[in-house]
């Protein structure tokens, strides 16, 4: 099992308040309002008993001259903004939760001030001094621990690795912020954390679904929320024109050499590395080609160049198999943009002291193979849904993001039953499947075999269990693809995956 994440939570109390108010401490007692729900209110207005998700008439009936605004969550994201920016010029990489609330990753900027709470205090200062005081930190495994430990009443709050359950089981089921499941929770006697923790996972699903499963997993401290970085900044993208289009694909690849650089020369000096890049490509006729590129780990200069020369290569491939195609085709390249489309912290990507890790030496190994061999020339391959095996296999060059493959657990029409074959033959392999009188075996319309097979390839059956029909595309031309499935054991003990169609025998792949 793989070490929790940690992360670094910073919680600014009553932001909308802020944003609407400005920065003039203290504020009046005031309220903003939604749909007639107070939504935030002013310490001044806690005072008098005015509460976060009181109704207007009830909130002006504790405090008479409370003051009501309206509630603008555009204003919240656009005041929160220069704040982001902020923390990004010291600790790259943030996320935003909502406007008040950001999340970044702890490794890089612990090991660089010698731990999390050296990193949190260092943080905490610099906000300060820029101008928020009120600023909260929490450090945790997972974004909902650090957040709760944000809102504790210490400024920095860390939480030790691997005692997150026991960090959140004092604290109420409120603080979940399900109303629908904590109010059930409450009327069952579940009033902590630690005693929803404590329910059986399965008991938990059953009962309240997969959201009453997710908050269970959050109060036990198991916190698998992904952090998304906010798109990089668009200063960091960097373009070329050339005078006199450039034709050749080395051609254009030796010029962009230097906007490389400079690509990777404006992400070093925002301490930031890319994790996914842009590259658009103008041709003379003023048609842009656009493709986005995906690196296992980041990108280097070398690498950029290699993705420009790789998607004129494609670009070239595609015209010359189909060159009357003009939607396809263009002319000599006259322009190069680089755009950085994700960034990561670039403390999370350094070397370690004794050399990089296997997964980098991989990389950079396979690398080097899809350079000499293409861009094509190394895929991964993924398993996706389908009723034929060779439509399960999905294949995809080194470095790009995998098409999502269909969940293989999940019910498919036409799908087989684990284990599925070891090898697939691709194209299917022709076979002779024939009686105990040597002819061969026939299946009629309602599926009715001719005889029992007893012989595959001229080898005793074993066993065999089938047919099972397969018509995909009934209705398309020509009536699609239909046949009728067997699992065959011959007398070597070797399993078989055979199909028949068109009166002729197939085998679709084999088991081990």
């Amino acid at each position: 099992m793989s070490a929790p994440l940690r992360v670094l939570v910073l919680w600014f109390p009553d932001w909308p308040l802020r944003a609407a108010l400005g920065d003039a401490l203290p504020h009046p007692p005031t309220a903003l309002m939604q749909a007639n729900i107070v939504v935030a209110c002013t310490a001044s207005a806690r005072e008098h008993g005015v509460r976060v998700g009181q109704r207007r008439r009830e909130a002006q009936g504790r405090l008479s001259s409370l003051r009501v605004l309206p509630h603008d969550p555009d204003r919240d994201e656009r005041a929160f903004l220069p704040v982001l920016q902020l923390i990004e010029e010291h600790a790259p990489g943030v996320t935003l939760l909502r406007p008040g609330l950001a999340v970044l990753r702890a490794r890089g900027i612990s090991r660089y001030h010698g731990g999390e709470e050296a990193a949190a205090a260092w943080l905490v200062t610099q906000l300060t001094e820029a101008g928020f005081p009120e600023v909260r930190i929490g450090v945790g495994d997972g974004p909902f621990t650090a957040e709760t430990a944000a809102r504790g009443p210490q400024r920095c709050t860390v939480v030790p690795p691997g005692e997150a359950r026991e960090f959140l089981a004092p604290f109420p089921v409120q603080v979940l912020r399900d109303e629908q499941i904590t109010g059930l929770l409450l009327r069952l006697g579940v009033r902590t954390l630690g005693e929803f923790a404590a329910l059986g996972p399965v008991d938990v699903r059953d009962r309240f679904g997969e959201r009453g499963a997710r908050l269970r997993a959050l109060a036990a401290g198991a916190d698998s929320q992904r952090l998304v970085p906010r798109p990089p900044d668009p200063e960091l993208m960097r373009s070329v024109e050339f005078e006199t289009p450039l034709s050749g694909a080395d051609q254009v690849a030796f010029a962009v050499r230097q906007t490389a650089d400079a690509v990777m020369l404006a992400l070093g000096e925002a301490s930031v590395v890319c994790t996914e890049v842009r590259i658009d490509l103008t041709d003379d006729n003023g048609q842009v080609f656009s493709r986005p590129w995906l690196h296992p780990s980041c990108f280097d200069a070398s690498d950029l160049v290699d993705r420009v020369r790789w998607q004129l290569e494609a670009l070239a491939a595609q015209t010359a198999k189909d060159p009357v195609d003009e939607a396809r085709a263009f002319g000599g390249i006259s322009a190069v943009r680089i755009v950085p489309v994700a960034v990561d912290d670039a403390a999370h990507h350094q070397p370690g002291l004794f050399g990089s890790g296997t997964d980098e030496r991989l990389h950079h190994a396979v690398s080097r193979v899809q350079t000499m061999l293409g861009h094509e020339g190394v895929v991964t391959a993924a398993l996706a849904g389908g009723r034929w095996l060779a439509d399960r296999q999905v294949l995809t060059p080194w470095g790009e993001r995998a098409v999502a493959p269909r969940d293989p657990a999940s019910p498919w029409p036409g799908s087989l039953p684990d284990p599925l074959p070891a090898e697939v033959f691709r194209p299917p392999r022709p076979l002779g499947v024939t009686g105990a009188d040597g002819t061969a075996i026939r299946i009629d319309e309602r599926g009715a075999l001719s005889s029992d097979p007893a012989f595959i390839d001229g080898t005793a059956v074993h066993a065999w269990a089938g047919p099972w029909p397969v018509h995909e595309r009934r209705w398309a031309s020509g009536g699609g693809k239909r046949g009728h499935r067997f699992q065959v054991v011959d007398d070597r003990d070797r399993a078989w995956l055979v199909f028949c169609a068109g009166g002729r025998w197939w085998a679709e792949g084999r088991y081990r």
